[in-house]
């Protein structure tokens, strides 16, 4: 009932006010979430937001749409999403602490914003961000439940066997590499990837490099990289699942664009705002290493 009548507090918001102490009815403390609601009049205390542990950092950021409750940006490539050992600093959310200022209301008391999704560091393209606590658990539902637009761009060594299709397997981490995701026999996590070829490089019979379209259906770490791996076509510059040299003239193409990542990029995120309503879709071109990488296989 509380969360019902507070949408701009997450559900595990309300509990944890609870648990704390400071929701009360009448003289009672109420610290059962589970209890029934009874006709009166409930108190909730809510303490000042907390500053985040975490220092603001002047990084410019490309912003595609920002209101009260969320924010889309253009990560770049070589940009970690959130610290972690060896990225202290430099994060997206390093940025985001400081274009957003006060106009974070917090995400579980802190004023933070809400990463409901990740993409690697070598990988570039369009994120969003929560800026409240309704906006992280409707966003974050929204992901659990794969009601998300995400098409990917990718440019690999080779062809997949097939123009388009489905791969779908169980990912987990190789138990021959702890660094590395693995599609899995057993265990793991379901994980699904739709691709479709949209342009060969090189000999018709036998392309040496492909630009596909992924659409993801579930969102597990490394998925893409992994399930393109699988079908023998890994991106350009993997340096965890690019197995296999590609054909020197493709190694030439890729020296000549100054492609030193995986060539994989986030083109399209599309949601229905989780507070508004409105039906929301963002494109973002891949940016210029990957751009001059296609137009120097489009020269082979």
């Amino acid at each position: 009932m509380l969360a019902a009548k507070l949408p701009e507090l997450s559900r595990a918001r309300v509990q944890a006010l609870m648990a704390g102490g400071l929701v009360t009815f009448g003289a009672a403390v109420c610290n059962d979430a589970s209890a029934r609601a009874v006709p009166g009049l409930y108190t909730l205390l809510i303490p000042p937001v907390l500053a985040a542990d975490l220092s603001p950092e002047a990084i410019p950021l490309e912003v595609l749409f920002e209101d009260q409750h969320l924010i889309v940006v253009v990560k770049p490539a070589g940009m970690a999403a959130h610290p972690a050992v060896g990225t202290p600093s430099g994060t997206l959310v390093n940025a985001l602490l400081h274009h957003c200022g006060d106009t974070l209301s917090g995400i579980g008391g802190v004023a933070r914003p809400g990463i409901v999704h990740r993409l690697d560091k070598d990988t570039s393209g369009v994120m969003v961000a929560a800026k409240t606590d309704a906006a992280h658990a409707g966003l974050s539902k929204l992901f659990a439940t794969h009601d998300i637009e995400r098409v990917y761009v990718a440019l690999t060594r080779g062809a997949p066997p097939n123009p388009a299709g489905s791969v779908e397997s169980q990912i987990g981490r190789s138990t021959a590499d702890r660094k590395k995701m693995a599609v899995l026999k057993s265990g793991g996590r379901h994980a699904v990837t739709h691709y479709a070829v949209e342009r060969k490089f090189g000999p018709a019979a036998k392309p040496t490099a492909t630009r596909i379209a992924c659409r993801l259906e579930t969102g597990r770490t490394h998925q893409i990289r992994v399930h393109l791996a699988s079908l023998g076509a890994p991106c350009l510059g993997d340096p965890l699942y690019g197995s296999g040299s590609p054909a020197n003239a493709v190694k030439e193409a890729m020296a000549e664009a100054g492609l030193d990542r995986q060539a994989l990029h986030a083109a399209v995120l599309g949601f229905v705002h989780p507070v508004t309503g409105e039906a929301l879709r963002f494109e973002a071109p891949p940016p210029a290493d990957m751009l001059a990488l296609e137009a120097a296989l489009g020269r082979l």
